[in-house]
């Protein structure tokens, strides 16, 4: 018996014709792919946006990705938990190309009170300059100005706090907290500034201050609270974080964003594994027309199979045709359901109004804009899965229309 020596490009050409024969069941199982693939792309940009969103905002609350403080300071952040500014071997490691900026600050309970009220907050006393680089949104000032320099006597508060307080720009309130001997410090500022936060608490708890005006209001001399470092991306802290630590010391405690906040880091390897869980779960419900569709394309074409073994093809070829259709039809899917989820998802980088459910999404930690986040890694991962299993999902009906016997192929109606 002679046999078929058939090509790639035949094998190709046979798929491609076999995937069309019913444009209807084929365009249907296109439409499931690519509402699958957009659908797996588009709610995976929307969870990376909001994720992205809580763990920044967690991370501007810190603020910091490194930060270095006394080693008691995270349980007691107290006057008397203080470190002394960095030293000449930290501000040479401070400089290294993956530090993106750095700063020093005091960070102590306060009390705050008005003509009408009082609140207890936590001052800041910053280096502006250092402090904007760092992560402050200067055009989150919407009244007033920002601190100026360290021995800026004038204070900048959050929009919710005033509205508490009930005082406003130019009105003079009074700040108290204790100094290392225990007796109470309290001082006389005139706000300058009023900031919109994309948290109300955060604009109730954050009060900032120039930082060697607090210096002297609470006797601290050079002394600060901690040092807070950032990068450039919060992803890859391990990059530089051990450098860090290691100059600083062990008479400080240096911590990377997710040992200080364990929730936030808990949530980012969440949500990587979520990603993989979503992708998965949406294809499973993809796998089962896929199946269906190869199955009901091998039942229509029995004779046909049964006929090409009679005349010598082997069954292998057989098997890799049907694989071959399976990849036409999942790239084809692929293809428009990238670019449709691509499409949809850039015109709203500019962020989603979600203020509806504004206070939910604080007690979450996130915003009332979201901002949908497109991954690249994401999008392959997608792609990769949907090719792979959908590869391993088409394999029963291959092997199945491979297995055909060509007598009984050849005697169906």
């Amino acid at each position: 018996m002679m046999t078929f020596q058939l090509s790639n490009t035949v094998i190709f050409i046979l798929a491609w014709r076999n995937l069309w024969r019913n444009h209807r069941r084929t365009l249907i199982m296109l439409s499931a792919i690519t509402v699958g693939v957009w659908a797996m792309i588009f709610m995976t940009a929307l969870m990376r946006g909001m994720v992205d969103d809580m763990l920044l905002n967690g991370i501007r609350n810190l603020p910091g990705e490194v930060q270095i403080h006394h080693l008691q300071f995270l349980d007691d952040p107290g006057i008397n938990n203080s470190i002394t500014a960095p030293d000449a071997k930290l501000l040479k490691a401070l400089q290294s190309p993956e530090v993106k900026a750095w700063t020093t600050r005091v960070r102590v309970p306060a009390v705050i009170s008005s003509e009408r009220d009082s609140r207890g907050i936590t001052l800041l006393g910053v280096e502006p300059g250092r402090e904007v680089q760092l992560g402050f949104d200067i055009s989150s000032i919407i009244e007033g100005r920002f601190l100026t320099g360290n021995n800026d006597s004038g204070l900048v508060i959050g929009a919710k706090l005033a509205e508490r307080l009930e005082t406003r720009l130019g009105k003079r309130v009074v700040v108290m907290s204790q100094d290392p001997d225990n007796n109470i410090a309290d001082r006389g500022f005139r706000v300058v500034g009023i900031y919109k936060a994309k948290m109300d608490s955060l604009e109730e708890l954050n009060i900032y201050a120039g930082l060697t005006t607090v210096q002297k209001l609470l006797k601290l001399e050079d002394k600060v609270s901690e040092i807070a470092i950032t990068g450039k991306d919060y992803r890859h802290v391990e990059n530089w974080f051990s450098t860090i630590k290691l100059v600083a010391g062990q008479t400080v405690q240096t911590l990377p964003w997710y040992e200080i906040d364990k929730y936030l880091g808990s949530m980012l390897a969440m949500m990587d594994g979520f990603v993989l869980v979503w992708i998965i779960v949406i294809f499973l419900a993809l796998s089962f027309g896929l199946v269906n569709t190869l199955v009901m394309a091998v039942f229509e074409r029995t004779r046909e199979i049964g006929l090409m073994q009679a005349l010598g093809m082997r069954p292998n070829m057989i098997l890799y045709q049907i694989l071959v259709e399976s990849f036409f039809l999942l790239s084809i899917g692929l293809l428009i359901g990238n670019a449709l989820a691509i499409g949809t998802i850039l015109p709203l980088q500019d962020g989603i109004d979600i203020s509806v459910v504004a206070k939910g999404m604080e007690m979450m930690g996130s915003s009332s804009i979201l901002y949908p986040a497109l991954k690249l890694n994401d999008v392959l991962l997608a792609n990769i899965i949907v090719i792979t299993l959908g590869l391993l999902t088409s394999f029963l009906p291959a092997w199945h229309a491979a297995s055909f016997d060509p007598v009984e192929a050849l005697g169906k109606d």
